[in-house]
């Protein structure tokens, strides 16, 4: 066996031009795969990230929509929430698998601070809101409990609004008017950016009794517009959801049929977000996959050739004893170092490319582990398997014929 790799070494390095264009159509197949398929799991994992910025173990409930006049509204045009639904749903007897309940009531308003103004989303919740989206304070403090049983006029703003606003100034202790409300800065919360519906960073958060009493311009002062429910677990999320759903229906007195409030999670959001990218990574992997059989056919290729070109040398070998096997074995194995030297270099090549990619484009480029192997593997085989007709057909070769041969 050691004569035999020594062997096949030498005929690779006595054709050294051959060689490499032959490894260069594996390695290009390898690195467009794996590339390829680390771009779509980059997608999916910034998607995913996006989704996570929401929350974590997340269910968003959403009333549902309202008909005037035969128009019908959209999805979320009623004010079918309140408040006393999100009381029901902390309820652990009602929802064990909730843990924690932010309920939202928010518009779009101006801010003004001095000579400047600013038109961002105000959001009127409660203290659980911070944990329930999976936020921190970066200056200050975030509103308590205290501050909405007495309807404290105090705002935590995100840091979009601070920047646009006080521009390098520290916001906290300033004071800002929103309709016609002077409302005290207490903290700033900590970037994340934009998520997959809005700017994280563009909102400024008041107490939901604040918020009622002074900004609310709805018929019913206990109306929210979305509730963000966190579960127990990701294991759970179903359990919750569906505990949610069981107690605003009967709350409501409405049917399966005719809810007037819809609930989405983070893994309906997930799939439906990555479906797109599931469905480009395997078509572009699959794009890749063909440049890869080139590069076996390519070695195939190369093999018959060099069978041709040495078909003295094989009669040479069989007359000296060597057997068909020891001849088949010979040739597999300079097939299968070409198709196993092209999926290293190959696989080289996409890892320098996953980490040089990324600051070229706007997502990251992630390589698995079980990819880089299985594309090593694959190489291998298709080395293997290109070299099965030609070691073949050397081995059949009588060594008279071989030897006569010109």
């Amino acid at each position: 066996m050691l004569e035999t790799f020594r062997t096949a070494g030498e005929a690779i390095r006595s054709h050294r031009m051959r060689s490499i264009l032959t490894m260069l159509g594996i390695l290009i197949g390898i690195a467009a795969v794996i590339l390829t398929v680390g771009l779509g799991k980059g997608a999916q994992q910034q998607v995913r990230d996006e989704i996570n910025k929401l929350g974590s173990n997340l269910l968003i409930v959403s009333p549902g929509s309202t008909t005037t006049s035969g128009i019908r509204g959209g999805r979320g045009s009623a004010s079918t929430l309140t408040m006393s639904d999100a009381v029901t749903l902390s309820n652990a007897a009602v929802a064990p698998d909730i843990k924690q309940v932010a309920p939202v009531a928010s518009s779009s308003l101006s801010v003004v601070a001095g000579n400047t103004n600013w038109t961002t989303n105000v959001v009127g919740t409660t203290v659980d809101w911070l944990t329930v989206r999976a936020r921190n304070v970066a200056q200050g403090r975030f509103i308590t409990q205290d501050d909405v049983d007495q309807g404290r006029q105090v705002m935590v703003i995100g840091s979009t609004v601070s920047s646009e606003l006080f521009g390098q100034r520290s916001p906290v202790g300033q004071t800002v008017t929103v309709s016609g409300n002077t409302f005290s800065i207490i903290g700033v919360l900590d970037t994340i950016g934009s998520s997959t519906t809005a700017d994280e960073d563009d909102q400024a958060v008041i107490p939901q009794t604040s918020y009622a009493s002074r900004i609310s311009t709805s018929a019913n002062r206990s109306s929210i517009t979305t509730m963000y429910i966190e579960a127990t677990s990701q294991s759970s999320l179903s359990a919750a959801y569906q505990e949610a759903t069981n107690a605003l229906t009967t709350s409501h007195g409405v049917t399966a049929t005719n809810r007037d409030f819809s609930i989405s999670s983070q893994q309906s959001l997930l799939t439906t977000a990555t479906s797109t990218d599931q469905t480009l990574t395997v078509l572009l992997a699959g794009v890749a996959g063909i440049s890869l059989l080139v590069g076996g056919l390519g070695v195939m290729n190369i093999m018959l050739v060099s069978v041709t070109e040495r078909i003295r040398e094989i009669g040479l070998r069989k007359a000296l004893g060597a057997t068909p096997s020891a001849i088949r074995r010979q040739f597999l194995v300079e097939a299968s170092s070409l198709g196993l030297s092209g999926g290293i270099l190959g696989l080289t090549l996409g890892i320098v490319g996953a980490v040089v990619l990324p600051h070229f484009l706007s997502q990251p480029v992630l390589i698995s582990p079980f990819a880089a192997a299985g594309a090593v593997a694959v190489a291998l085989v298709i080395g293997i398997v290109a070299g099965v007709y030609p070691a073949s057909r050397a081995a059949r070769l009588a060594p008279i014929d071989a030897l006569r041969s010109e």
